[in-house]
C-alpha cells in the first residue's frame, strides 16, 4: 500500500495528495479476496497465539520477578 502510493507520488505532482479517492482506486486494485488454500484448525490457532504471548509476556515477567534483586543493586550503587 505504501509502495503505490510512493509510485504515485512519485509519477505525479504534490497534488496527488488531496486527491484520496485516486489514492483508494489504485489501493483497491491491490487487494486480493479468495479463500485461503490452506485451512487453519483451531489447535493450530491456539498454538500459534499461545506462542506469541509466551513471546510478548516473557520479558516483562523476568523483569517483575526479580525487581527486588534490581532495587537492591541500586541501593547498594553508591551515589556520586
Amino acid at each position: 500500500m505504501v509502495s503505490a502510493i510512493l509510485r504515485m507520488m512519485g509519477n505525479r505532482s504534490a497534488s496527488t495528495l488531496t486527491r484520496p479517492k485516486e489514492i483508494l482506486k489504485e489501493t483497491k486494485k491491490m487487494i486480493y479476496s479468495k479463500p485461503p488454500k490452506n485451512k487453519i484448525g483451531a489447535a493450530q490457532s491456539f498454538f500459534v497465539m499461545s506462542v506469541f504471548a509466551v513471546a510478548m509476556l516473557t520479558p516483562a515477567a523476568w523483569i517483575l520477578h526479580h525487581l527486588p534483586e534490581y532495587r537492591q543493586r541500586y541501593k547498594q550503587r553508591p551515589r556520586d
